[in-house]
């Protein structure tokens, strides 16, 4: 009876963690709607108290602004009747009047005063340094000439700052004797409220915005100012969607800032004030409750995720025995890991070996060659060393020394062509260096020198007067070269007129061009596949262009083929020029 009743225990514990896991699905959901929920009400409650700070804060900046223009407006109006200005330009006497509108400029708090005689030259003012400015052609002047009353204008100075000014006519009995000219310092006043979070614009009748505390703004309308921001970085656009997320679409985006905009009319010239005021204050107060709330539910969490872990450490104990299976498994994956790189070095050391080989067998094609440009000199050599010592017998050393001194000449020819050779011989290195790639094709061509005179080649070389510099190995540069040389020779050996053209470009890469006359190459897709040749049984394995392509993805470069017109093949190599030379190439 007892072997027929389930353990209790089992029973208990699967409802138990299933209501755990569902309580903590929930917890979850709840979480995310009142984070949410709570997000759109405070940033609704806190908008429109921003809103309406924001609208007081528009009138009391409008305000201050016609109060300034106002202020500055009446001083035209008072130094027209000033005696002593008048006289002044009555007599031509202007010795102390600049200081007379000095102690009015303290006195008043204008930017500037300026007193013009009736020509419209600068005979008095403020500022010392505007002495003797003609202004008749500007609106200060033209404006009041033809008004009785101040008239307020606006226009920029020589030097790209625009002014903003009142000016009236000053009477001496009924005719006019020259015109008063008051700034207005709007620019300062500006400069002081930049300080602030909020960005302020004026704009002219027209839409141009002329006065703001973003100076990039001026002379722009007020859409081309808010559209022409910068990039944003991926932290400002996180912002933006943060502030989009919280259910408020902001009026404006300064430097990837949400902003609110205000804008109110000014009573004066159709101005109008726009009023830019930030969302940062609104989000950092949000963020600050939805905080706290978060916090509270990650300790719930942290709560719920406790009661699961006990399960899981429970569970732990059943995974052991699949993991000690686990780590067996990966032992025998990790030997057999380290069997296929031994072997893939093998490989590479059966690749390289055969590269040598194919290298030491075009050295045996070249061998005939070579043995008959080393036969000329030594039967030259057999001659003068004859000569040489019949002069001595005769007991004429001076032309003897002649003939040795020819015989050294010719040991020295035959060095370089066997210098050449060996070099050739020898296995690259694994170390990449700069190399000049005029250098690697003239090593080249003096290797292939005999074969190209014996055949009756005409060789055209094409070659930059500067160096061409590319990273990579001398030895293994000449060895896919002279397998591109062989293989145009090859390709002409039937051919009664043999035209071999190498062009050398460096452009964005060093490209090296190798083009024959000969019957082109009839399968291009299967060019560069080891064992693939078109020569006869025991003139080559294939070889060559397999290992040459290889060669030109080690060095990070590549090797193409194509049919010329009317006939012919053109091989190109390209490698990556450093850096240094790129430039002066490009010089």
């Amino acid at each position: 009876m007892a072997s027929d009743t389930p353990p209790t225990g089992n029973l208990r514990s699967i409802p138990t963690n299933v209501m755990v896991r569902l309580g903590a699905v929930l917890l979850m959901f709840t979480a995310i709607v009142v984070i949410w929920l709570s997000n759109l009400y405070f940033t609704q409650l806190f908008t429109q108290s921003t809103r309406v700070n924001a609208e007081r804060q528009l009138s009391l900046y409008s305000g201050r602004i016609i109060s300034d223009l106002q202020r500055n407006a009446v001083v035209p109006l008072l130094l027209a009747r000033d005696t002593t200005l008048i006289s002044a330009l009555n007599t031509n006497d202007f010795v102390a009047t600049s200081q007379h509108l000095i102690s009015y400029h303290n006195d008043i708090g204008a930017k500037k005063i300026f007193l013009l005689d009736f020509g419209g030259r600068v005979v008095a003012t403020s500022d010392r340094k505007e002495l003797g400015i003609a202004l008749k052609d500007k609106p200060v002047y033209v404006s009041a000439m033809r008004s009785s009353d101040t008239v307020f204008s606006s226009f920029e100075s020589d030097a790209g700052l625009r002014g903003y000014y009142f000016s009236r006519r000053l009477l001496s009995g009924q005719e006019t004797v020259g015109v008063i000219v008051v700034e207005v310092d709007l620019d300062s006043l500006f400069d002081t409220w930049s300080k602030n979070n909020a960005t302020l614009i004026v704009t002219d009748s027209q839409g141009e915005i002329f006065l703001s505390t973003e100076r990039q703004f001026r002379n722009q309308t007020l859409t081309e100012a808010l559209s022409n921001q910068p990039v944003l970085t991926t932290m400002e656009r996180a912002l933006r969607a943060t502030g989009e997320w919280s259910g408020s679409v902001a009026d404006a985006y300064i430097r990837g800032q949400p902003l609110f905009k205000f804008d109110e009319k000014i009573p004066f010239q159709g101005w109008t004030i726009v009023y830019l005021a930030s969302f940062e204050a609104i989000r950092a107060r949000v963020n600050g409750i939805l905080a706290l709330e978060v916090m509270a539910y990650a300790m719930l969490f942290a709560f719920m995720f406790y009661i699961l872990s006990r399960r899981a450490t429970r569970k732990s104990f059943l995974f052991q025995a699949e993991s000690e299976e686990l780590r067996q498994l990966n032992d025998r994956l990790t030997r057999e890991i380290s069997q296929r790189e031994e072997a893939e070095r093998h490989l590479q050391v059966a690749e390289q070996s055969l590269a040598q080989s194919s290298k030491l067998a075009a050295l045996g094609e070249m061998s005939a060659a070579v043995s008959h440009e080393l036969n000329q000199p030594l039967a030259a050599m057999r001659t003068y060393l004859a000569g040489a010592k019949l002069l001595l017998k005769r007991r004429r050393p001076e032309e003897a020394m002649s003939s040795f001194q020819r015989i050294d000449d010719l040991i020295d020819r035959m060095a370089a062509i066997t210098k050449q050779l060996k070099s050739y011989a020898r296995k690259g290195s694994d170390e990449l260096y700069p190399v000049d790639m005029r250098a690697a094709i003239q090593g080249s061509l003096s290797m292939m020198a005999p074969q190209l005179g014996q055949l009756e080649i005409e060789l055209t070389e094409t070659l930059p007067n500067h160096p061409v510099m590319v990273m990579g190995d001398a030895v293994r540069l000449e060895q896919v070269i002279v397998n591109l040389l062989r293989n145009a020779i090859d390709a002409m050996k039937i051919q009664s007129d043999k035209q071999l053209d190498i062009l050398l470009v460096a452009g964005e890469m060093a490209r090296l061009s190798i083009r024959d006359n000969g019957p082109g190459i009839d399968d291009l897709d299967s060019l560069f596949e080891p064992f693939y040749t078109t020569k006869q049984p025991g003139d080559g394995v294939g070889l060559g262009l397999a290992i040459s392509s290889g060669i030109a993805s080690d060095l990070g470069g590549r090797l193409l083929a194509r049919n010329a017109t009317p006939t012919g093949a053109v091989f190109e190599f390209e490698l990556p020029l450093i850096q240094q030379d790129n430039q002066i190439a490009a010089e």
